[in-house]
């Protein structure tokens, strides 16, 4: 007999308890999962929150970089991704061997490498960036040249706000490379009033379109500010959920119906159940990739912030 909702909740968090594990949720998650969620956030922000944690085991509900990036920060944790097939299509289309051979071809240029990518492409890279950052850790290379890999939507976003020449890897994350400026326009007629912010992984004709530009947790900064209370959002439709939690008083509307992923709708509250009785799902890096990884990852998190 199949549990419901509310047992599988019970279970769940009685295990937490005896476990001292911690759950971490994406954004993009499930509103049940978003729901158990010691802590929400974007991914290399839930990495080093995993990071700090008094905690031994690491429920990460995600998808598969996501899990590695906890591991390369946390070695020491048992790090588990509740489904291993939870991939990206954006970190498949890079592998090590391909990079290896554009370095070659460009031996002037700095790899910039955004996080949303596996821990051997990491490894072969100078300098990790998020969604968030992009722009500052392009600026902040010596070299006048940068390769940057996979998404070649955030290296022309950061392309636009710097001198530096960028080469873009031809990598997208198909979930916010299928926005169009038609649905962008269409979403806008329905909400004259409203805002109309973008994630940075959208076509850079969906970006000239938005009045605001961001990470999905400048989501929430930028939700909480602006002056306006409706806002069209132009990322993976979970964020709404997020958004509404936090920011009551304002009304959201995705900016595409298709702005789903399938891969972070995979985790279940089955699936985190089965993962904390089992304990077997764990993510590791070997220790030659993790440390070459994490320099790539350290020499970004050294960057002075923007004040």
């Amino acid at each position: 007999m199949e549990k419901t909702d509310q047992e599988l909740i019970e279970k769940i968090e009685e295990l937490r308890y005896e476990l001292k594990a911690i759950i971490l949720a994406h954004n993009y998650q499930r509103e049940e999962i978003q729901d158990i969620a010691d802590i929400l956030g974007d991914s290399l922000g839930l990495s080093q929150d995993a990071a700090r944690a008094d905690a031994g085991v690491i429920i990460f509900c995600g998808v598969h970089f996501m899990a590695e990036s906890a591991a390369i920060l946390s070695p020491e944790k048992t790090v588990i991704l509740p489904c291993p097939d939870a991939g990206c299509p954006l970190a498949d289309m890079v592998t090590p061997e391909a990079l290896r051979q554009k370095k070659a071809e460009h031996p002037e240029a700095t790899v910039v490498c955004y996080v949303n990518s596996s821990a051997e492409t990491k490894a072969e890279s100078d300098i990790c960036c998020t969604s968030a950052n992009a722009v500052r850790v392009v600026n902040s290379v010596q070299e006048d040249t940068v390769l940057f890999i996979p998404d070649k939507n955030l290296g022309h976003f950061a392309s636009q706000h710097t001198n530096k020449k960028v080469i873009l890897w031809e990598g997208y994350c198909p979930i916010h490379h299928w926005v169009t400026p038609e649905e962008v326009i269409k979403a806008r007629q329905a909400h004259p009033r409203a805002a109309v912010v973008v994630h940075p992984e959208c076509q850079p004709e969906v970006i000239k379109l938005a009045d605001h530009v961001c990470s999905t947790s400048g989501m929430i900064s930028y939700a909480k500010k602006v002056n306006t209370d409706e806002l069209i959002i132009g990322t993976e439709i979970g964020m709404l959920h997020r958004l509404r939690k936090e920011v009551p008083e304002k009304r959201f509307y995705i900016a595409s119906p298709r702005l789903i992923c399938p891969n972070m709708k995979k985790t279940s509250l089955t699936s985190v159940l089965t993962a904390l009785e089992n304990l077997s799902l764990v993510i590791k890096v070997t220790e030659p990739i993790r440390q070459r990884a994490k320099l790539a990852l350290d020499r970004m998190l050294a960057i002075p912030r923007d004040r």
